[in-house]
């Protein structure tokens, strides 16, 4: 098959798969910093709750840039010189 149908498919991957955690990562700091910002007292519980969250959702993003090395590598799309 023609290598840059590989090159736009590894494409595709890694961008649909950052785009959601980046969504997600957005939508749960923000509220994360204003409930800090209106109790100060249960920052410390609410900070550990976020970097949690945080990590599961790049562990997303780093799978899809797993998928997209893959499919870059397997179909032979990225020469390897010897």
């Amino acid at each position: 098959m023609n290598p840059q149908f590989f090159e736009l498919a590894a494409a595709l991957a890694i961008g649909a798969g950052a785009i959601g955690p980046g969504i997600g990562i957005g939508l749960a700091a923000g509220p994360a910093l204003a409930a800090m910002g209106r109790n100060p007292e249960a920052t410390g519980v609410i900070r550990t709750n976020l970097i949690v969250a945080m990590a599961f959702a790049e562990a997303i993003s780093i799978y899809a840039l797993v998928v997209a090395l893959i499919i870059l590598f397997v179909s032979g799309a990225v020469g390897v010189s010897q």
